[in-house]
């Protein structure tokens, strides 16, 4: 094939400007005549949505029969790498049986707010956890010769005013929770294309900002694909096309084709600018072509892998011995609309044409007898007298209730946020009067996001599915029959009541501005360092069997921040049920000036254990472990300081500790002016005595408070008639002179 530049030179002006806008929703232009092909992009996910026909615009509900595997929010739970790469790479096979050469996903915003709309479709609170997922998922994705999507790129985290509402967050903040993700997979998976997000952050529509398009995902990160927009994101083409954003989506049969063309013209926008952009896009177009090849799908293959998913990502909340249920002598009663009709997926772009939907009430026949009561209607109707009082009656008269409850569809969906964290009513309601007559109630939730839980003590075991696929069904009761034991873990933490979250005070749209006033302090960054109490701690998740944790081990004991650290801890499983845990490793970071959290996630490992077996699980901890943002430095500085290794089972479940010595290299600036205080001076080993001195001379000779004394800066020293400005002056040089 002919060189990028070389093809790029044969096409008129006209050409490449209509090659920056897509030919319908789902496609990119052609160009016949010098053999450019045409690119298909469908929605993902956690499925192929692929519309019927030549689709001219977005029909959420209707699209072509593929799986419907797992949502993020349910995969995240599982903690597993090597599980999200299977799910890639199945996505991968479904997407060149149908032809598609870009799948848009995965969605890796963070979770803000337990109230985001599409927070079923994003991973987790926790940036590591999120990055190591999505890199891991676009890996085997585009293993399969298929482009990853990434998206939204960046601090869409929330539905309310998505189009037009500015972000606002400290360098610092982005830097720390919003960036890390996507840095990560940029930098290790090497995805195709990376959407720019409907917002603005901080002022600046991002598909309209170089600093962020250009700047930092190109230049810091060294992303080498091409950038969309979102569906109807573009504000201004030509400023979008400037900062890098190189496709606008849909095409809208070229509306901005004549604006860039004009521009270009009139040396608006430099024709080599729009020439990269069209490099961009056809690199991948055309490796898309070449990738392309004819596959055969086994749905029923990838139906079980679905579930496969769907039984490492449950998380068995709470269980006070009522699980594993027996498969025989046990009269079972299944109450609640969702046994028969699962809710499995979230509502909006991603929402898929499933396969197969097993539910659990079919799944269990093959087990046992099970009688069932509907309980309540999905929607948050009236309470339905009759249906309570059948579903009451029939727990009493089993020995073991399990109420399968949740959020109907319309309560979480693209465009909308959720106004609050409550079940429908009508189905607490449910809950609290069955557990009232029946001490074995246990609760089956399917839902996207957390939900309060005012029914948590009265009930003897809550098994979380999230929104769990098509295969859910199966899963649910493998789960429940001990066919399968449970090792999810939570990827965020379910708050008591929706006042707790951090962002409660900050997730209104003021002025088309959202304040992101909690700063660093998301999920459990914030419930750890407020020592509050939450429903359930991200992390958590129980088994059928034990694990016990010892021997932990440091490679060292003082380590320079170029230095690696290797953790070793020894995980055995104690039960008497083969099982897996997920080892969890925690930095504690150094008390001092700096706001930071008190602990962040590192690492972790899912580690797979037969009853009584032990396994060595090690960890390398490297310079950015122990690193913060400087916003200063404009990069990654490590603190010299002592930090905590916390090996734990959740954020708040800490089994062993360790300390290691970290020491710093990078000096940050000291440059001292006026405006410096004693304080500051004090901590400066290389002034500390001299300041010292000076401070008790002070005290002595003007009857100053030594607590008075260091919050002054040095001009002040003129405002009290010690010195007079001249000197002031003079001693901030000297200063500066002993400091170098």
């Amino acid at each position: 094939m002919q060189s990028l530049d070389t093809l790029v030179s044969q096409l008129s002006l006209e050409e490449k400007v209509a090659l920056c806008s897509g030919e319908d929703f789902w496609h990119t232009k052609s160009i016949p005549h010098v053999n450019i092909p045409s690119l298909m992009m469908c929605d993902g996910p956690h499925g192929l949505r692929k519309q019927p026909g030549d689709a001219q615009f977005l029909e959420m509900n209707d699209s072509e029969e593929a799986i419907c595997f797992p949502t993020a929010a349910t995969t995240a739970c599982s903690f597993d790498v090597q599980l999200l790469k299977r799910l890639g790479q199945a996505l991968g096979e479904e997407c060149q049986a149908e032809k598609v050469g870009l799948l848009l996903g995965p969605a890796i915003n963070i979770k803000r707010s337990p109230l985001g709309g599409r927070n079923f479709e994003y991973f987790s609170e926790d940036p590591h956890l999120t990055g190591e997922l999505a890199t891991a998922y676009i890996l085997g994705l585009q293993q399969k010769g298929v482009g990853a999507c990434l998206k939204h790129f960046a601090c869409n985290n929330q539905e309310s005013y998505r189009m037009t509402a500015s972000s606002e967050v400290d360098e610092r903040t982005l830097h720390e929770i919003y960036f890390p993700g996507f840095e990560k997979a940029i930098k290790e998976a090497k995805p195709w294309s990376v959407m720019s997000s409907y917002n603005r952050l901080n002022g600046e529509y991002v598909g309209e900002s170089y600093s962020l398009l250009t700047n930092l995902l190109r230049d810091k990160w060294g992303f080498d694909g091409f950038i969309v927009s979102d569906w109807g994101a573009v504000n201004d083409r030509v400023s979008a096309l400037k900062a890098g954003m190189d496709l606008q989506m849909p095409g809208h049969h070229g509306m901005n084709d004549d604006v860039l063309l004009k521009a270009v013209k009139h040396n608006e926008i430099d024709e080599e600018v729009l020439d990269q952009s069209v490099k961009r896009l056809l690199k991948k177009v055309f490796k898309s072509y070449e990738n392309n090849k004819q596959v055969v799908v086994s749905k029923d293959q990838h139906h079980q892998l679905a579930k496969e998913i769907a039984v490492e990502s449950a998380v068995l909340l709470k269980n006070q011995g009522v699980l594993p249920l027996k498969e025989s002598g046990n009269r079972l009663a299944f109450i609640g609309e969702f046994a028969k009709a699962p809710r499995y997926q979230g509502g909006g772009s991603s929402h898929i044409h499933p396969y197969q939907i097993d539910t659990a009430l079919e799944a269990v026949k093959g087990i046992t007898d099970v009688s069932f009561a509907q309980g309540f209607l999905l929607e948050d109707h009236p309470l339905n007298e009759r249906l309570l009082h059948q579903a009451i009656e029939l727990a009493k008269s089993c020995d073991v209730a399990v109420i399968f409850a949740g959020l109907p569809e319309s309560f979480e969906t693209e465009f909308y946020d959720r106004p609050h964290m409550k079940l429908p009513a009508v189905q607490n309601k449910l809950i609290q009067e069955v557990a009232k007559v029946q001490k074995n109630t246990v609760v089956v939730l399917h839902n996207g996001a957390p939900v309060e839980m005012p029914w948590v003590n009265e009930v003897n075991a809550i098994l979380e599915m999230y929104l769990s696929g098509e295969a859910v069904g199966e899963a649910t009761v493998d789960l429940l029959f001990g066919r399968a034991n449970p090792s999810g873990k939570l990827a965020e933490t379910f708050p008591l009541r929706l006042e707790d979250h951090p962002a409660y005070l900050s997730t209104k749209v003021v002025d088309h501005r959202v304040y992101y006033n909690e700063r660093l302090f998301v999920g459990y960054r914030y419930y750890d360092a407020r020592k509050m109490d939450v429903l359930f701690p991200f992390g958590h998740g129980c088994s059928y069997t034990t694990f016990q944790y010892d021997q932990l081990k440091l490679s060292r004991g003082q380590i320079a921040e170029d230095e690696p650290l290797v953790v070793q801890v020894n995980v055995t499983n104690t039960g008497n049920y083969f099982g897996k845990e997920v080892v969890q490793l925690y930095v504690e970071n150094p008390t001092g000036d700096t706001i930071r959290p008190v602990k962040e996630l590192r690492q972790f490992k899912k580690v797979a254990l037969s009853p009584k077996q032990t396994q060595t699980v090690t960890f390398t901890l490297t310079k950015r472990d122990f690193s913060y943002y400087h916003p200063t430095l404009h990069d990654w500085y490590v603190e010299t300081g002592e930090y905590g290794i916390l090996l734990a089972k959740s954020s708040r479940d800490i089994v062993l500790r360790g300390t290691i010595k970290v020491k710093g290299k990078t000096k940050l600036p000291t440059g001292i002016t006026t405006n410096t205080t004693f304080n500051e001076l004090i901590k400066n080993p290389k002034l500390s005595q001299m300041i010292t001195e000076l401070i008790e001379t002070m005290k002595e000779d003007y009857q100053l408070d030594i607590g008075m004394i260091q919050e002054m800066p040095i001009r002040a020293l003129a405002s009290f008639q010690v010195v007079d400005q001249e000197m002031v002056n003079r001693l901030v040089t000297i200063l500066n002179i002993l400091n170098k």
